[in-house]
């Protein structure tokens, strides 16, 4: 009996112990982690405020090692180019998670789009920005806007589509139930019951596939490229932040790189206030 007991002392000793451990490691590779971001984010904070005035907001990027000019035109650019990616992403991707859903859970048709989706989402963005290129700019001739839009609209699309389906998913099956009994077809059960039930967690997908794009460099370099002009021609090469941030942060002219640090707080604002909104919607939807 004292063998056993003391066995099993020793066990808990050496759990409490691996425990302790294990413990130890977590919290030290968090506090690890955390003094690395909060580095990043001082330094982001300290030259980014420096730059931001309000030139940044009127005026358009100055020419090679002049004064002045403010980030207007790549602000312009972004705004247009991520809100006809999201115009675009938003339909066909809530559509497709839909789909997956109610009409072809268990389809060969579903499984073979899950397993594409997936690597749609685990593809790396300047592989699509090539992929884009190769079968529009290269055709066409030229970078526009409308080819940055498509590259981002390939990296938001499977995010939204792979949110949708898991937010219908957790929907019960009862509400599906209640509808059918009442002699409701099966699309109007899906857009207007099941779709309704879940839009809380659709709508923070959404939200999740705009934080993503909004900072990704890679595939406009090779799609918009930039224009050191104000223009809003969606079919003329546009200037955006993500390219501005590359392109000035490697320049030797001090105005440039201030200008770069500044662009890199206010898309880090964003990502910032996107991600906030995404946990608000998202507490609303668990409360409810």
């Amino acid at each position: 009996m004292m063998n056993t007991s003391n066995f099993n002392q020793a066990i808990y000793k050496q759990r409490k112990r691996s425990n302790w451990i294990g413990l130890t490691l977590s919290m030290g590779a968090m506090v690890l982690g955390m003094i690395f971001l909060l580095w990043i984010l001082s330094v982001l904070f300290i030259k980014g405020f420096s730059a931001i005035d309000w030139n940044m907001f009127t005026q358009s990027t100055p020419a090679p090692g002049s004064d002045g000019g403010g980030l207007a035109n790549a602000i312009v650019g972004s705004l247009l180019i991520v809100t006809t990616c999201t115009l675009i992403s938003t339909p066909i991707g809530v559509m497709a998670g839909i789909y997956l859903s109610e009409y072809g859970a268990k389809s060969k048709i579903a499984s073979i789009t899950r397993f594409v989706n997936d690597i749609m989402l685990s593809a790396p963005s300047i592989v699509i920005g090539l992929f884009v290129y190769a079968v529009l700019v290269a055709q066409v001739r030229h970078f526009s806007g409308w080819a940055g839009t498509i590259a981002l609209a390939l990296i938001a699309i499977p995010v939204v589509v792979r949110t949708t389906e898991n937010m219908l998913q957790l929907v019960p099956g009862s509400l599906r139930e209640a509808a059918y009994a009442l002699g409701a077809p099966k699309w109007k059960v899906a857009f207007s019951v099941t779709l309704k039930a879940a839009q809380s967690g659709v709508i923070t997908g959404i939200l999740l596939s705009l934080a993503r794009v909004s900072g990704e460099t890679a595939p406009l370099l090779f799609t918009a490229l930039n224009n050191q002009f104000f223009s809003t021609n969606m079919n003329a090469p546009m200037a955006n932040l993500p390219v501005v941030i590359f392109q000035f942060a490697m320049s030797p002219y001090d105005n440039w790189v201030d200008l770069a640090w500044g662009a890199a707080l206010l898309i880090t604002f964003v990502v910032l206030g996107l991600n906030i909104l995404t946990r608000v919607v998202f507490r609303k939807k668990v409360q409810s």
